[in-house]
C-alpha cells in the first residue's frame, strides 16, 4: 500500500493546519492509501547554516541532530508522496517548516520523483504567496505537483474555524483523490522515472 506523509508545519498540534491535513488524510484512507500526519512540534527548528557536512558524510542526514529534522527525513524516505502544510505568517509559510524542508532536501532526503503537494492555511491574505513558496523545493527535486480544483488553501483564524470553510475542505478532499489517483497510476505504469542529466550548476558571473 502506498503511503503519504503529511507534515503539519504549525506550532499548534491540532489547529487549523492539522484539520486541513486531516481531511486529506481521511480521504486518502478512504481511497486505499495509507497516510500519516506528522507534527514538527513547537520546539525550535534550526535553519541551514551551509556547513556542508551532510555532503561530506553523504549519509542523507543533517549534521545537527538536536531537532526534528533527521526524524522527518526518515519519514520522507519511507513515504511514497509528501504533503507539507503550514499556517501563513506575514504572507509566508511558518519559518520552522521552511527550515525543515530546506535542510531535509539539501541533506539528501529521498524525495525525487515522489508526488508532492503544499497546503496553506490563513486568516485572510497571503496564502497564494505562501503556497508558491512551499512548492518551490518540490520543483527542484523533480517531484510531480498534485493540485486540486482550487489552490490548496483553507481559511480560518480560531481553532476549529477550518471546518467551517466548506470549499476549503472540499479542496482538501479533491487534493487527496488526485494524489491517490496519481500514486495508483504511477504504481501500475511500471515505467521508470526519466533519467536525469548530470547537473551542470553555473552562475552568471564569469
Amino acid at each position: 500500500m502506498a503511503k503519504v506523509l503529511l507534515i503539519n508545519g504549525s506550532p499548534r498540534r491540532d489547529g487549523n493546519t492539522f484539520l486541513a491535513l486531516s481531511e486529506v488524510s481521511k480521504t486518502l484512507n478512504e481511497d486505499g492509501i495509507d497516510a500519516e500526519v506528522a507534527w514538527i512540534g513547537a520546539r525550535p527548528v534550526r535553519g541551514c547554516i551551509a556547513c556542508g557536512k551532510c555532503h561530506e558524510t553523504r549519509n542523507g542526514k543533517c549534521a545537527f541532530d538536536d531537532d526534528i529534522c533527521n526524524e522527518m527525513i526518515e519519514k520522507m524516505n519511507a513515504a511514497d508522496a509528501l504533503v507539507v502544510g503550514s499556517p501563513v505568517y506575514y504572507g509566508q509559510p511558518a519559518g520552522q517548516v521552511l527550515a525543515l524542508v530546506q535542510r531535509a532536501f539539501y541533506a539528501g532526503a529521498q524525495v525525487d520523483n515522489k508526488p508532492a503537494a503544499a497546503v496553506a492555511v490563513c486568516r485572510r491574505g497571503g496564502a497564494t504567496a505562501a503556497l508558491q513558496t512551499l512548492m518551490m523545493p518540490f520543483q527542484l527535486k523533480n517531484m510531480p505537483l498534485v493540485t486540486s480544483q482550487y489552490w490548496n488553501i483553507v481559511y480560518g483564524l480560531n481553532k476549529g474555524d477550518a471546518k467551517l470553510d466548506v470549499e476549503g475542505m472540499q479542496t482538501m478532499r479533491q487534493l487527496a483523490r488526485n494524489m491517490a489517483w496519481l500514486l495508483k497510476n504511477k504504481e501500475n505504469a511500471a515505467i521508470p522515472a526519466p533519467k536525469k542529466e548530470d547537473w551542470q550548476p553555473m552562475h552568471f558571473i564569469r
